[in-house]
């Protein structure tokens, strides 16, 4: 019995001990300064990337295929391959063709005509 009550109060000690480490909790107030509100008030504004304005797939005349993604800044990428990689061809407006070193593309409706490096201008239909 006397080891029990020995072993009720070392239990209540280790219990009180551990909970007097405790450190009292942070207080956060609504109203604290940002540290980074000057750094922000003076950046640049953010000019988003351009967005997909319509994607296509195509058959050419020599029976291959042409993908392209039609961007919203008067870009296109095309491939030959479904993926990622491609080459970006530029249009100096609207509704001109798109062109890059050696590719050119006009058009971007049901029918476009492509040109591509060691290849000839062809039409292409979606």
């Amino acid at each position: 019995m006397k080891n029990l009550k020995h072993l009720t109060v070392a239990a209540s000690a280790a219990a009180l001990l551990s909970l007097s480490a405790c450190n009292e909790p942070e207080v956060v107030t609504a109203n604290a300064p940002d540290p980074q509100a000057e750094a922000l008030a003076n950046a640049a504004p953010v000019e988003l990337p351009p967005s997909i304005q319509s994607t296509r797939t195509y058959r050419c005349k020599d029976n291959s295929l042409l993908y392209a993604d039609f961007y919203t800044n008067n870009t296109v990428k095309v491939r030959d391959k479904k993926g990622p990689e491609g080459t970006i061809l530029t249009a100096p407006e609207a509704g001109q063709a798109y062109a890059a070193e050696g590719y050119s593309l006009s058009g971007n409706g049901t029918t476009v005509t492509y040109t591509a490096p060691g290849k000839g201008a062809q039409s292409c239909k979606a």
